[in-house]
């Protein structure tokens, strides 16, 4: 039982109908990918305060007691105000309401001991989450000069990714030195959080993988996983680690039911 907290559209296209409303969502392919592999999933809606339901009502415990793992996807910048700092010029579309449940649920999932997987966004949160910090644009940051972001290409970018020799996810991969991942970012980790690692990089040196050194399983890449598919068999597989993942969730559900 896997539960994905969801992007969130306020600016519909008028197309889709919806008008005046605010819509919660996730692009199938995590999903799917999830599902493949024998997961239940399941989206964990936010609160807005203009909503039927009190924030209050909500209590994260609850989704911690109900769920095995939590999932976080991509989406917007996480507004710096969450790392105590100001917003500069490059900072994309944020959505603090977002960022605030998701570092609840982050925190919360990992002090029970719950597997925590983030995707893009979702490693930066986690970095957040654990009191590290973001470039809020890797370039304008002089954190590299070769861009992560390419709109027109989207997950057809990608660059080589290099693994932290002896590393967690090196051995995941049968001791594979480098290889080649999407690229579909423009922030990244400056300082990392209390207690988290770096696994990967990218060739100028960008972290691409983080870990915590001490809880179950709290894993964040930069990369989309979910988009490395039959297209791009180029690639790094994404199924060793979805189902070290769910293999986690697993040993969590059988102590549960226990």
């Amino acid at each position: 039982m896997v539960g994905i907290a969801p992007r969130i559209l306020r600016q519909i296209p008028q197309e889709l109908g919806f008008r005046g409303k605010t819509l919660q969502y996730f692009e199938q392919s995590v999903a799917h990918r999830l599902m493949n592999l024998g997961a239940m999933v399941l989206m964990m809606p936010t609160v807005e305060k203009q909503s039927l339901i009190r924030r209050v009502d909500i209590v994260i415990a609850d989704y911690v007691d109900a769920l095995d793992a939590l999932l976080l996807q991509g989406g917007a910048d996480i507004h710096p105000s969450a790392y105590n700092e100001e917003p500069s010029e490059l900072l994309g579309p944020t959505d603090p309401i977002r960022d605030h449940y998701e570092l609840e649920l982050v925190r919360a999932f990992a002090a029970a001991g719950k597997p925590v997987l983030g995707i893009c966004r979702g490693m930066q949160l986690i970095n957040v989450a654990f009191g590290g910090t973001l470039h809020q644009d890797l370039i304008a940051a002089h954190a590299t000069s070769t861009k992560h972001f390419v709109g027109e290409l989207y997950d057809e970018h990608a660059h080589d990714l290099r693994f932290a020799e002896h590393s967690w996810l090196q051995s995941l991969y049968a001791n594979t030195r480098t290889c080649r991942v999407n690229s579909i970012h423009h922030q990244g980790i400056k300082q990392l959080g209390k207690e988290l690692v770096a696994e990967a990089w990218s060739s100028d040196g960008v972290i691409e993988c983080i870990r915590h050194s001490s809880k179950n399983f709290v894993l964040g890449v930069q990369w989309h996983p979910e988009f490395h598919d039959i297209r791009f068999p180029d690639l790094l597989p994404a199924e060793p680690m979805l189902q070290a993942f769910l293999d986690a969730a697993r040993g969590v559900s059988v102590d549960r039911v226990s």
